[in-house]
């Protein structure tokens, strides 16, 4: 008879999917997935099954394609089957023929699925398959994640044979008189995972024929440990992550509190794309002179003075923007620039998001854009010039919020207003001025 009864309280436990569900099951031609058919069907869920012929086997290739139609017909349920030129993708993508495989697959599973409405994409992976996984994830090197094994669900995947082993397997397939395909690769130990099944756990079953047991105990345990990290990281990226603008801000002397501070900076930064050696160049930098910028593929990480900065790439900082005599409103990044000519000799005072300016010394067009290297200006109360860089750097005013600054110039090169902070000196109101241009900064 067939595990029908543990198989369903397998998937129940682990919540894979409900009676109402419609499932893609991968079917190879395998004893694995045949078995992972024949269970569906005899627990009586509503399925169909999807195979991928990688064109790697020749002639054998296309039996089990044959092989795979005629058992969905036998079972009475739809089956999708396509080909693949693998070498070709692996060649062009420049990946192995392996990963090739992996990535086609899985692209068109979740292609069907969507197609076709199938609610989750059964795969029929085994405890033996688990330990394989996290031998090959040791010998690569990982973190926790790469030893929990593989997981009963993620996402719309569902592994409902986990709670089986490969001997478990042949034994419910030979009883049950099932027809399968083998794969004649199986038997090669050029590959990685091969190796390890064909060789190394053999060996290790010598030292604890319970092997299999012992790892799914030892998986609890790791599966557990990452939870416990997953809620320590969840509270510490809402305490420590702090939104401002477009970028993220966090505290160094928060970061230098952490224990274990690796591995926890790790986590934190992880979902921005930082790997560990860039995360451990951070932290030996913490101590040393802050403005050294450390990138991943999406986010740019600033070290300044008490905190580090994650700002989003892809050119957000916005352009020059010129402004005729006659416009009054004008977008710039996150702020309104808003340009007003009252009547009287109206003049605000103290107020960096107002800058009052003699309107006879105005040169249309004028122009808004960000801060630029050299950019130099006369603060207001100054008469002599002073660079921006250091007027910012006298305000603490850290690298990523420099560029987001909006500069206000004249038609004829100064800098009228450093908008936010400080006007300049020579286009202040004097006793000669006889009208006022009002510009007003208002984040949106």
């Amino acid at each position: 008879m067939l595990p029908v009864e543990p198989f369903v309280d397998f998937i129940e436990k682990n919540k894979l999917f409900a009676r109402r569900h419609r499932i893609l099951v991968a079917v190879s031609g395998g004893m694995d997935s045949v078995l992972l058919a024949h269970l569906l069907k005899g627990a009586g869920y509503v399925f169909g099954i999807a195979h991928c012929n990688f064109k790697l086997r020749g002639s054998e290739s296309d039996a089990d394609q044959n092989f795979v139609t005629g058992l969905a017909e036998k079972l009475g349920v739809p089956v999708y089957s396509t080909n693949f030129d693998t070498k070709a993708y692996a060649a062009e993508m420049k990946i192995s023929i392996q990963m090739a495989a992996r990535d086609l697959r899985y692209h068109w599973f979740k292609q069907i699925s969507q197609e076709a409405a199938y609610d989750v994409i059964a795969l029929a992976h085994h405890q033996n398959d688990a330990i394989e996984t996290i031998l090959l994830n040791l010998i690569r090197g990982t973190g926790i994640a790469g030893l929990h094994g593989i997981l009963p669900k993620n996402g719309k995947l569902v592994r409902p044979m986990l709670f089986l082993k490969r001997e478990e397997i042949a034994t419910f397939v030979e009883d049950n008189n099932l027809p399968y395909r083998e794969d004649s690769s199986n038997a090669s130990a050029k590959y990685a995972r091969n190796k390890l099944r064909l060789e190394v756990i053999p060996k290790l079953k010598e030292l604890n024929p319970a092997l299999e047991d012992t790892f799914e105990q030892t998986l609890q345990h790791f599966r557990g440990l990452e939870e416990l990290l997953d809620n320590t990281l969840s509270g510490l990226k809402a305490t420590l992550l702090t939104p401002r603008n477009e970028a993220i801000y966090i505290a160094i002397e928060a970061i230098k509190t952490l224990k274990p501070q690796s591995l926890l900076l790790n986590g934190l930064l992880a979902d921005f794309g930082f790997n560990k050696t860039t995360v451990a160049d951070v932290i030996s930098s913490l101590d040393k002179h802050p403005g050294r910028v450390f990138e991943s593929a999406s986010y740019s990480l600033l070290l300044d003075r008490e905190y580090l900065i994650l700002s989003p790439k892809g050119g957000n900082e916005p352009g020059a923007i010129s402004i005729s005599r006659d416009e009054h409103e004008i977008k710039f990044g996150n702020y309104l620039l808003r340009i007003k000519q009252p009547d009287e000799l109206l003049v605000v005072k103290n107020d960096p998001h107002s800058a009052s300016i003699d309107e006879q010394l105005l040169v249309y067009p004028l122009t808004v854009r960000p801060w630029q290297q050299g950019d130099h200006f006369y603060p207001l109360g100054m008469k002599t010039r002073k660079k921006l860089s250091d007027f910012f750097v006298g305000l603490k005013i850290p690298l990523v919020d420099k560029t987001k600054i909006p500069i206000l110039l004249n038609g004829n090169g100064d800098i009228i207003w450093v908008a936010g902070y400080r006007p300049d000196n020579r286009y202040k109101i004097s006793a000669k001025t006889k009208k006022v241009t009002i510009f007003e900064l208002v984040s949106i």
